[in-house]
């Protein structure tokens, strides 16, 4: 059973969590502009080969992959560092990286330039995406937490449409390279993330950093736990603050071995989903007959259903628990998907696109919010870096199997049965997931909290 040292202030915690949530999710939709504007103006580089040369749809669905091993390697890079080095650091240093990736992508002239900083700019995706669940968690109210990951991460699906409007309304008079520098913006995000971006005093106390711990947590209103000597014996850490199990080490311990392997292909269906569709559904639909626009509107219906499916179906999760949403969700998905070959009137297949959005990305929202509280404070960095570093071999794959499949002249359908099947698999695998540890028992109450830690607390010190 963990102790209570320091009770939250909740007027505090909320608007601590406020600050946090809005760096996070206006980074993460920028995230997922720049994961989705491939797939905007991929059809503009395949029909034109002035701009970075010669394409066929092979070479497409490579390119739309190299982002993704980029992110792969980046979040892989951030659960190794990122539980002994700190969120705040990660974030602010992964926030610049992308943004200047995206701005010199937007600069290429060639295939291979283009395609090195695409894997560029997703190494910092990729360790931004990781960092961005594991920090609202540490930060997010109790009870709350579902909600607020995924307000957080409905940023990327919003990027997604994003994108997709701006594909409709500047493609023509900015160009893609236009739209590429929109994708650099983030960068006037860093000096407010500086100075209201707060390290998290339960990682910094997990640390060793004790007075520290004390003094952030009480200018941010969040609650401090320790674990007791025999707790610390069964989960792998020792009493009071020092882990001895920290990161991937942490995940190799009995208690979460099984439970992240299978997390690991939950995300990776998820994220083939995600990004086989985002990159080839404007594709898929020019061949059923729609014009680029018609196709793009395609791709702003998928996103905005994920935004809409995340935000409602995280409000159930928090009052009940998120493994069978997303088991709903995922099988949502399978049926939206075969639905969408019937060769259905447009109202209704616009309804199914937006359903296959909440059973796609919205799926892969609320999967980051699962992970993140899934994980205890010493493990969580690493759990939802293997989680997002994983899944991405999905990212990878889902462009390449569309183009695959496009390469093969299968159709559309041959493509919606496909992805129908990786969603059926999704919900497998988290039927199969273990159940949750338990991270926050019950508490002591205030009043027997030690004098001395009150007196830390009162100490004044720096946010950051």
């Amino acid at each position: 059973m963990s102790t209570q040292l320091l009770a939250a202030d909740p007027k505090i915690e909320r608007r601590t969590a406020g600050w946090v949530a809005f760096i996070a999710c206006t980074t993460l939709i920028f995230d997922g502009y720049d994961l989705t504007i491939y797939g905007t103006v991929m059809p503009t580089l395949l029909n034109d080969s002035s701009h970075i040369g010669e394409l066929d749809a092979g070479t497409a669905g490579a390119l739309g992959s190299y982002a993704m091993l980029g992110v792969l390697v980046g979040a892989i890079l951030c659960g190794s560092i990122g539980d002994f080095l700190g969120r705040r650091k990660i974030i602010l240093f992964s926030l610049a990286w992308f943004s200047a990736g995206m701005f010199i992508t937007a600069l290429s002239t060639s295939v291979a330039v283009f395609g090195t900083f695409r894997f560029l700019t997703g190494l910092g995706l990729g360790a931004i995406l990781a960092a961005a669940a594991t920090t609202m968690a540490e930060f997010a109210p109790a009870g709350k937490r579902n909600l607020y990951n995924a307000i957080v991460y409905s940023g990327i699906p919003a990027g997604g449409v994003l994108a997709a409007l701006l594909g409709i309304l500047l493609l023509e008079p900015l160009g893609w390279r236009g739209l590429f520098m929109i994708g650099a913006l983030p960068i006037l995000l860093l000096p407010i993330a500086w100075f209201k971006l707060p390290e998290s005093p339960q990682w910094l106390l997990t640390r060793g950093h004790r007075e520290r711990a004390f003094a952030v947590a009480k200018i941010t209103g969040n609650p401090l736990y320790e674990v007791p000597a025999r707790t610390a014996k069964l989960s792998g850490i020792s009493a009071g603050t020092a882990v001895h199990r920290t990161g991937f080490a942490a995940l190799l311990t009995k208690k979460y071995f099984v439970a992240t392997i299978i997390l690991g292909f939950v995300s990776f269906a998820g994220l083939l989903l995600t990004y086989g569709l985002n990159t080839w559904l404007p594709r898929i639909m020019e061949g059923y007959g729609y014009d680029t626009n018609g196709s793009l509107m395609f791709l702003l219906i998928l996103n905005g259903g994920a935004v809409a499916g995340a935000l409602f179906g995280s409000k159930i999760a928090d009052k009940y628990s998120p493994r069978p949403i997303i088991i709903t969700t995922f099988t949502l998905a399978a049926i939206s998907l075969v639905m969408m070959t019937f060769g259905l009137h447009l109202g209704m297949l616009l309804i199914f696109i937006a359903f296959a959005g909440v059973g796609t990305l919205g799926t892969q929202v609320l999967g980051y919010g699962y992970v993140s509280n899934y994980y205890t404070t010493q493990a969580r960095s690493a759990g939802v870096s293997w989680f997002a570093g994983f899944g991405r071999l999905g990212g990878v794959a889902g462009p390449f199997v569309g183009g695959l499949l496009a390469m093969w002249n299968l159709g559309g359908s041959a493509a919606f049965y496909v992805f129908g099947g990786v969603a059926v698999f999704g919900a497998v695998m988290v039927a199969l997931v273990p159940r949750q540890p338990e991270e926050n028992p019950p508490t002591v109450s205030a009043s027997t909290i030690d004098v001395s830690v009150q007196e830390t607390a009162a100490k004044p010190a720096q946010v950051q």
